[in-house]
């Protein structure tokens, strides 16, 4: 899609600025896209300069991290944390501890943070951070040495009022124990609200760990429900095996779906009497497996080495593993194979192609921004949890994480048809988010 002559102005700088940073100019690029509509109906953003504004990063902070493995032999990482949009709220965002980290890939984050973080209705900015380190093949010991190193380079930027990390890829309750432990040594002080994700027994909130993978497949069955159809009956294909992966398994298959492939980095396992969740749980969450082994101990399961798992005909897909996983490969064998919808539990998982793909061919298509914003939303339950010393139960925290979930698609379908572009969920979020923390950054000044 063309941009409108500013806002391909505005693109241009963002290019000219960030050198490079191609995930980020993909992130930008797409809100940007959503946004034509938008200033002519308010030309009064252009004239505050929100656009520009909002895609330069309040703060990027970059630092080095040494650490000792279990031999002896000192190895040095880079640490990153880019503090985005602060005009909701502390910023509120992941750190993600995987060899492909660099500066682009924090700041695209960071940039669909901002709004994902506003379409919850919760008082939170946008942020994000990580490091490229791989914590795959390593120690408890090696990973709670780095961790540790980690959170004394990043503590004197983060703070329940100032900015709340969380989990991510390669940063799960181990990591954020770790961390949290650090942060505590170095303070002297029991903050709990500095960061989410944490243990039920000191500060974390029930349903956390499910949170991103059930809000996915709620949003999923608002967009189901609209055309009077639900999860029951449906066959599910979920890229991923990790902690969004897996809990999307199970809130399908509470609603009567049959997940029949899920996969990791190595290929993807195919089982048509459909995937069994305990058994995935203790393959991924207890003994961190390879995905191939499911197969090794379910006769009826089979493996495939590489490939692509959008080969597997399905109704639903849910993308939950990594950006630009699915590309306009993937994207014509889902619509050749009859799949009717797409929601995204990873972020920015589809490349503008195949979205493009997806919404010519009548495919109902939901971003990640509003899609998987389960997670920070329960994170955000968190942070008033630890706010006010109390602590919810499991039915409560996932009955408020739908009813948010519920608020994200109405605002998303609201905001389509406003703005002339009924059921596209790309300009319902796109559009959704950047209304409300434009109009912040408006009432605050040039600041």
């Amino acid at each position: 899609m063309e941009l409108s002559p500013t806002l391909q102005e505005e693109f241009d700088i963002v290019i000219r600025r960030n050198p490079g940073e191609a995930e980020f100019h993909q992130a930008v690029r797409e809100v940007l896209e959503s946004l034509d509509p938008v200033i002519k109906k308010r030309p009064e953003y252009v004239e505050y300069g929100i656009i520009p504004r909002i895609c330069e990063p309040n703060r990027q902070i970059i630092f080095k991290v040494n650490w000792q493995d279990d031999k002896g032999r000192v190895h040095t990482n880079r640490g990153f944390r880019v503090q985005f949009n602060s005009a909701l709220g502390p910023y509120k965002g992941g750190l993600r501890f995987h060899p492909s980290v660099y500066l682009g890939i924090i700041k695209f984050l960071g940039f669909e943070q901002i709004f994902k973080n506003a379409l919850t209705g919760m008082p939170i900015g946008g942020g994000k951070g990580g490091a490229d380190f791989d914590p795959k093949g390593k120690s408890d010991n090696e990973i709670m040495r780095f961790c540790q190193a980690f959170m004394t380079e990043l503590s004197g930027h983060i703070g329940h009022d100032i900015d709340v990390p969380a989990g991510d890829i390669g940063v799960g309750g181990r990591e954020i124990g770790y961390m949290f432990g650090q942060y505590k040594r170095m303070t002297g002080r029991y903050e709990s609200g500095v960061l989410t994700g944490k243990g039920l027994t000191w500060g974390g909130s029930r349903a956390r760990t499910e949170a991103t993978g059930y809000g996915t497949v709620f949003f999923a069955d608002e967009m189901l429900k609209l055309s009077g159809e639900s999860f029951d009956g449906k066959k599910l294909v979920i890229s991923g095996s990790g902690n969004v992966a897996i809990y999307a398994l199970e809130k399908a298959q509470q609603l009567g779906a049959s997940v029949v492939a899920m996969s990791d980095s190595g290929g993807y396992i195919v089982d048509e009497n459909g995937i069994d969740l305990e058994q995935m749980q203790d393959l991924k969450e207890v003994r961190r497996g390879r995905i191939s082994e499911y197969a090794d101990v379910n006769s009826q399961a089979r493996y495939v080495e590489g490939g692509q798992i959008w080969d597997v005909p399905c109704d639903v897909a849910l993308p939950c593993a990594t950006q630009n996983e699915l590309n306009i490969g993937g994207a014509r064998a889902l619509i050749n194979n009859g799949c009717t919808l797409v929601a995204e539990g990873a972020n920015m998982p589809s490349t503008p192609d195949a979205i493009r793909a997806f919404q010519k061919a009548g495919v109902r298509f939901a971003p990640g921004k509003a899609a998987n914003a389960g997670g920070v939303a329960t994170s955000a339950l968190e942070m008033q949890q630890n706010a006010s010393r109390d602590s919810w139960s499991f039915e409560h925290t996932e009955e408020r994480l739908q009813e948010i979930m519920v608020g994200i698609h109405e605002r998303c379908a609201e905001t389509a048809e406003e703005y002339g572009r009924p059921g596209d969920y790309v300009t319902g979020a796109n559009v959704g988010g950047f209304l409300r923390v434009a109009d912040a950054m408006m009432a605050m000044g040039v600041i």
